[in-house]
């Protein structure tokens, strides 16, 4: 089931996650649905937050970043075939060089910022079977990670961007609380009458 996306200016969107057991309920038929919503909206990943629950869940799909020509053939392989549910994530390192790249969020359609984001992290999680893991990973997949682990932590890509840009996409910001934004997926806007 496709499901509606929370945009920017939801409070549950600042709001640090509670982690989650093994017996949360529907915790299979939230993750299909998820992916559902996230495949519906075009994304590489989505938190919990973003649709209106304040908990440690996140998912990732990096198969749309694979046919990039800035990639090298092993790059693109690795993204391809990158697929992951993350439960009660905890970042344990962010190492390596701060590189930037243009990011976008499912919660602030239209808008795009260069962001800085350390190469490498080490990730301690619980998959969607609850096994217990810790993995390293580099480059864009770090990337989407750290950007999705940021919505578990009540954290949006727009509070890591220099004050002058965010002065500048303000109004953008403003329109999105205000229901204006025309994105083409469901989205639940904070300010829209009749919500």
């Amino acid at each position: 089931m496709i499901l509606p996306i929370y945009g920017y200016g939801d409070p549950v969107l600042r709001k640090v996650g509670d982690e989650i057991s093994v017996d949360y309920p529907n915790l299979q038929e939230l993750i299909v649905n998820m992916y559902d919503t996230m495949y519906n909206a075009y994304g590489v990943g989505l938190a919990a937050p973003q649709i209106g629950l304040a908990i440690r869940l996140f998912i990732i799909d990096t198969e749309p970043f694979s046919d990039s020509d800035d990639l090298s053939a092993e790059e693109q392989e690795q993204l391809k075939g990158f697929k992951q549910t993350f439960i009660n994530a905890k970042m344990l390192k962010e190492e390596g060089e701060e590189w930037s790249f243009n990011e976008g969020c499912l919660s602030i359609p239209d808008v795009r910022e260069d962001v800085y984001r350390n190469e490498k992290i080490t990730l301690e999680f619980y998959d969607e079977n609850f096994n217990k893991r810790t993995e390293v990973y580099d480059g864009l997949i770090a990337r989407v990670i750290q950007h999705e682990y940021d919505h578990i932590e009540g954290i949006l890509f727009t509070d890591k961007i220099a004050m002058l840009k965010k002065t500048l996409i303000k109004k953008k910001l403003q329109n999105i609380m205000d229901g204006k934004a025309r994105p083409d997926y469901r989205m639940k806007f904070c300010n829209k009458k009749g919500r």
